[in-house]
This record gives structure tokens, sequence and C-alpha cells, in this order.
């Protein structure tokens, strides 16, 4: 299990072909695009900056509690285990009591630069977004300067407060799919 800081800042309403095309010109190696899947669940007892995730990013099941510490690019606090199967991993969590606040999906293509993961997220009802997450705070503000984001596009905070900046309460939403798809 892995219990670490998460060095993450995201770049908002980003335009999806512009943003590939500078990362692959500096050097970033595309990794793939796949569909993501998770349920969140509110901690026992609950918490406004802790939750629990179980995520099937298309390769590999994981099982994380996160818990924001501070408003900074290194403020959240991410215990991670990879799980076997995410259905049963859900039913599992009901069993114990745990109930899903709800099911969200998005599409994320990845790049690596220079040891810095770049994620281009696009979640239903919003604008994509950019996360850049690297081994510490210097290194995400490096790799947004040298793809041309200045410091006060950055922002840290989750995706249930970028949800609020569009007016959409994310925790009221309980299933939260594209159009069409069957998650």
């Amino acid at each position: 299990m892995a219990r670490e800081i998460e060095y993450e800042a995201k770049v908002l309403d980003v335009a999806p072909a512009a943003v590939a095309e500078r990362v692959e010109r500096f050097g970033g190696v595309f990794r793939g695009e796949r569909l993501q899947r998770r349920h969140v669940y509110d901690t026992i007892p609950a918490h406004p900056d802790r939750w629990v995730r179980l995520r099937d990013d298309g390769t590999s099941v994981t099982l994380c509690v996160k818990e924001i510490l501070s408003p900074d690019i290194g403020g959240t606090l991410e215990t991670e285990t990879t799980v076997g199967d995410f259905e049963q991993t859900h039913a599992l969590l009901g069993l114990a009591g745990l109930r899903s606040r709800g099911y969200q999906e998005n599409r994320r293509a990845s790049w690596l630069l220079d040891g810095v993961r770049l994620e281009l997220d696009h979640w239903p009802l919003i604008p994509p977004y950019l996360e850049i997450e690297g081994a510490d705070e210097e290194r995400v503000r490096a790799t947004a300067a040298v793809l041309g984001f200045p410091p006060d596009a950055l922002v840290t905070e989750n995706t249930v407060a970028v949800y609020a900046r569009y007016g959409l309460d994310l925790t009221a939403i309980d299933e939260l799919r594209f159009p069409g798809a069957d998650g």
C-alpha cells in the first residue's frame, strides 16, 4: 500500500488538440487513452476533506483514500492499493457499510514528459482540463512553464470544486456518464 503526498495541479478549460501538440513538441511520450470509471464514498465518520475512491482506469483497479491537507500543489495525501475487481470491491465496500455517493467516468489521454505525468481529462458536462503530476511542486510548476502555462493558470482544486466552478454540484449527481455510455 502506497501512502504519499500527491504533487498535482490542473489547468482548466484547455484546447485538447493544442495541448497534445505542445506536449509532443516538447518530447512528451503518449501513453494511451482510456475510459476511467469510479465510485466515490464518504469515509466513516464523514469528513469533508477526505474520501474513498474505487477506480478502474482501464489497466488496473485501485482503492484509495484521498485527504486534502492544504490547498497547495502538494496538499493531498493519497493512500492507495491495487485491488482485483471493480464490481466485487464495490460490493465488498457496501458490505462494510460504505455507500457510494456517486458513480463517475472520465476519458483520459496520458503523456510522460521528463518524468512528469500529464493527463488530459474529459469529464461530462464541463470543459476538458490538464492535470500535471510530478515528484514535487517544483517539477509541476516547471513543466507547466515549459508548456506555456503561467503560474496563475494552475489550480489545485479537486474535481468537486472544479465542477462547482461551472455551477454544478458533483456530490448531488448519482451517475456521471458520457451520453450513450454504459459504464
